[in-house]
């Protein structure tokens, strides 16, 4: 029998404002292993990953692989932490997320940081000038995800919490779901 030792903890595990907004990238951009252990977060963003690094006063190194998708460069983080895994399972968390994410256990206090962190991962903002009114400028915030039953929670909890609604649809090709907040809606996120 091999001796493993004790869990290592890197993260401490503790609700605040930048440990929501971690797992709000993470339930985008994250990749849990099949191993009960391992964390993989991929972006072009090489800021990005180290907010994430800060926020949860980790160390490890950023990197480099190809995406499968893009074959272009892009910047990865990846680390274990056999404690932090059994949480984010809690939390709702799962390996092979994509399309099997649901509610998801986050505080209230804390739900706008998480929020945030899952805007920055899957999620844009866009205006334009509409041309059906002069000096009309429109944005808009949009959630994504190919979830439907995490973006339906995304959208109720949001409503539980500030009072808007938004505007739910599926892209044109069927690979995900919007959530999307107009002008004023996206004011008061």
């Amino acid at each position: 029998m091999i001796w493993m030792g004790r869990p290592q903890n890197k993260v401490k595990i503790k609700w605040s404002p930048d440990f929501a907004y971690a797992i709000g990238l993470l339930t985008t951009d994250g990749n849990l292993s099949s191993d009960g252990r391992h964390f993989d977060l991929t972006s072009q963003d090489k800021e990005q990953l180290l907010n994430f690094r800060a926020c949860l006063e980790i160390k490890n190194k950023i990197g480099q692989k190809i995406s499968g998708q893009t074959q272009r460069k892009v910047f990865r983080i990846q680390f274990g932490d056999v404690n932090f895994y059994r949480f984010l399972l809690r939390v709702g968390l799962t390996e092979n997320k994509s399309k099997t994410l649901g509610k998801l256990e986050i505080p209230n206090q804390y739900f706008f940081d998480f929020l945030r962190g899952h805007l920055d991962g899957d999620g844009t903002f866009h205006s334009y000038w509409d041309p059906r009114w002069k000096s009309s400028f429109m944005f808009y915030t949009i959630f994504i995800s190919a979830s439907k039953e995490h973006i339906n929670w995304l959208q109720k909890k949001i409503f539980e919490l500030a009072k808007i609604r938004g505007h739910l649809t599926k892209a044109r090709n069927n690979s995900c779901y919007n959530l999307r907040y107009a002008k004023r809606e996206s004011l008061t996120l």
